[in-house]
């Protein structure tokens, strides 16, 4: 008898601990999609690329678009218009493309007034060829896209250099962080501290991660990463909807769960 209760909670035990495994996303960072062209790609090509990342994967609707957490870029911003509208105007010196490719791999070098520096360096998720496709949507909103296969080909060339010296760009688009599993990593590769203080490190926009284990679970910190709308922390009402939805698609199982573990043996401040 003794033995049958045993073998009992083994199995129950294997059944709980297959249920929460098959709970979390194993997804192997392969959103966004990487993004190649054969030959000589075309604007219109560059658009359609860069409108789908935009609206999907990219999630760049998170905040932008309602003029409250960032600017608006598909509509008028204060009267200036569409972002392809003013985007050669916004820095001296930077014309409309320079601008944008810019704001995207440096976006707090430049931060539009009455907005925080919230968004992080898509070149981090992204690729290099992704991240033009990105400027010659945004061109197009209102401007001439002046992207052409050169810059795309150049870029092409340089994260290909990159791979066989082993570079890190090699790797921008594909494995989230490169495969790491190192906490830190990971949180940096998200942007994760542009809102979020760690000790010395990261901005005042979001709950610190400072003592998160001490405030929430861990199946909570799990849920706010997978689903960050479908709670929000007490006094962050008026960033409710900043963090990008996509960290479940782009991190895989072992990184979600490494992310959650350190947030979760933060009991007290660093």
């Amino acid at each position: 008898m003794t033995n049958i209760k045993v073998i009992g909670v083994v199995i129950g035990t294997l059944l709980f601990y297959t249920l929460i495994a098959n709970a979390i996303p194993q997804v192997q960072s392969e959103v966004p999609e990487a993004l190649t062209f054969v030959g000589a790609v075309t604007p219109e090509q560059l658009v359609t690329a860069g409108e789908d990342l935009y609206q999907g994967a990219g999630g760049c609707t998170a905040c932008h678009g309602l003029g409250t957490r960032a600017p608006n870029l598909a509509t008028d911003e204060a009267g200036a218009g569409t972002i392809g509208a003013r985007c050669g105007t916004r820095v001296p010196g930077e014309d409309c493309k320079t601008y944008l490719h810019n704001a995207l791999i440096t976006p707090n070098a430049h931060v539009v007034a009455g907005y925080e520096p919230i968004m992080p360096d898509m070149s981090r998720t992204l690729s290099a060829t992704q991240i033009w496709a990105l400027v010659a949507y945004l061109q197009s909103l209102g401007g001439e896209v002046t992207v052409r296969s050169e810059d795309v080909a150049a870029a092409q060339t340089e994260a290909a250099q990159a791979g066989a010296t082993g570079g890190a760009a090699a790797g921008a688009g594909a494995a989230f962080a490169g495969g790491s599993l190192d906490p830190h990593e990971l949180l940096s590769a998200g942007g994760c501290f542009a809102c979020h203080k760690l000790g010395a490190e990261g901005g005042p926009i979001g709950p610190p991660f400072d003592g998160m284990g001490a405030r929430i679970t861990a199946e909570r910190i799990r849920r706010g990463i997978l689903a960050p709308n479908a709670d929000t922390a007490q006094g962050y009402a008026a960033v409710a909807g900043t963090m990008p939805q996509t960290f479940g698609e782009q991190m895989n199982a072992a990184q979600l769960e490494a992310v959650v573990s350190f947030l979760a043996s933060l009991e007290e401040g660093m």
